[in-house]
C-alpha cells in the first residue's frame, strides 16, 4: 500500500488484481474452473457472456488447457478487451446491444452445440478460485479490520466472504456497485433477484441480472453494500493514476470510491480495498481525463 493511499483515506492494503495476467481478479476463477473440467467438457469446449474481464478469464485459462473457447460479447463491448480475447485464441461472438441480450444468445448456443457453459457468477469453482485473493491479502495484512470490495455479479465479493467467515469473522465485508447499475444492491437489499437498467460506465460492475449463488452466499455473509456515483468512480480513478501510479478500470477504482466516502467512518480502522482490474478502455481513460480536468 502507497503512503499517498494511506495518507488519502487510511487504507493499510491495497490487493492489485490490475496487474494479473489478464489484467483482473477474474483469472483466478478461470483457471481453477478449467483446470478442473472433465474429458467430455474438454471436448465439447466451453463458452461465455461477457463485458470483458471474464471472458478474458476463461479465454486465458482455455488456452492454459487446450480447451476451445467461445465468448458472446454485446456489440459495444470494451475493444481492448475484445482483442485481448481474440488474442488468446477465443472465437468472440458478438450479439446484443447490452449484456442480457448478449446472455440470451449465449444460452441459446448452450442449447444448440452443447457447450460447456461457465457462468460468470453462479459457479462453484469460480468462485473459490477468486477467493484466493482475500487468502492472499490475510496473509499479507492478518489484522485487517474491514476489506470493501467491488460487485458486479458478485463472485469477488462471494469469495471473499466466505474466507473472512472461515478464517476471522470479525472482518467487516462491504460491497460497493455502481448506482447506474444496482442490480446486485437491489437483489441483496429486498433479498430476491431482481433487474434493473444498466447504465454505468465501469462495465466490470454492469450487470443488469443479479445471479442466483453469489447473492445466496452474500445475503449470508456480506455485512453492507453500497453504491457509489460514476463521479466518485472517476475521481477514484484518477487518484490511483495520479498518487499511486497505477491504471484502474471503473470497477476497479469503486472500492476507493466507497472507502473514501466512508473515510470518517473508517478512522482508526484496518482497511483493505480490491483493486479488481486494470482494463479501462482509451475512450474510459479520455472521459476520465477530461473529468479530471474539470
Amino acid at each position: 500500500m502507497s503512503s499517498e493511499k494511506r495518507n488519502l483515506i487510511g487504507v493499510q492494503s491495497c490487493k492489485h488484481e490490475n496487474y494479473q495476467p489478464v489484467g483482473a481478479f477474474k483469472v483466478r476463477g478461470g483457471i481453477n474452473l478449467i483446470s478442473q473440467l472433465s474429458p467430455d467438457e474438454r471436448a465439447r469446449g466451453v463458452i461465455a457472456v461477457s463485458t470483458g474481464n471474464h471472458g478474458q478469464s476463461v479465454a486465458y485459462a482455455a488456452r492454459l488447457f487446450g480447451v476451445k473457447a467461445r465468448i458472446v460479447v454485446p456489440e459495444g463491448a470494451n475493444p481492448g478487451k475484445v482483442a485481448a480475447m481474440q488474442a488468446m485464441g477465443a472465437e468472440v461472438i458478438f450479439h446484443g446491444a447490452i449484456y442480457d441480450d448478449a446472455q440470451l444468445h449465449c444460452e441459446a448456443l448452450v442449447r444448440e452445440h452443447g457447450y460447456r457453459y461457465i457462468h460468470s457468477g453462479n459457479e462453484p469453482l469460480l468462485i473459490a478460485g477468486v477467493a484466493t485473493e482475500t487468502l492472499e491479502m490475510l496473509e499479507d495484512e492478518p489484522a485487517l479490520e474491514v476489506i470493501i470490495v467491488p460487485i458486479g455479479g458478485g463472485s469477488g465479493a462471494s469469495g471473499t466472504c466466505i474466507v473472512t467467515r472461515t478464517l476471522n469473522p470479525s472482518i467487516r465485508v462491504i460491497g460497493v456497485q455502481a448506482e447506474a447499475s444496482p442490480s446486485a444492491y437491489e437483489s441483496w437489499q429486498q433479498g430476491r433477484l431482481i433487474e434493473t437498467t444498466n447504465r454505468t460506465m465501469a462495465e466490470g460492475l454492469a450487470t443488469g441480472r443479479a445471479f442466483e449463488l453469489p447473492q445466496e452466499i452474500m445475503r449470508q455473509m456480506l455485512h453492507e453494500f453500497m453504491l457509489v456515483s460514476e463521479e466518485e468512480i472517476m475521481q477514484a480513478m484518477v487518484w490511483l493514476l495520479e498518487r499511486a501510479h497505477t491504471l484502474a478500470e471503473g470497477a476497479g477504482a469503486a472500492s476507493l470510491a466507497a472507502a473514501y466516502r466512508l473515510r470518517n467512518e473508517l478512522q482508526g480502522k484496518k482497511v483493505g480495498i480490491v483493486c479488481s482490474g486494470g482494463n479501462a478502455s482509451l475512450e474510459q481513460l479520455k472521459r476520465v481525463l477530461a473529468f479530471a480536468g474539470g
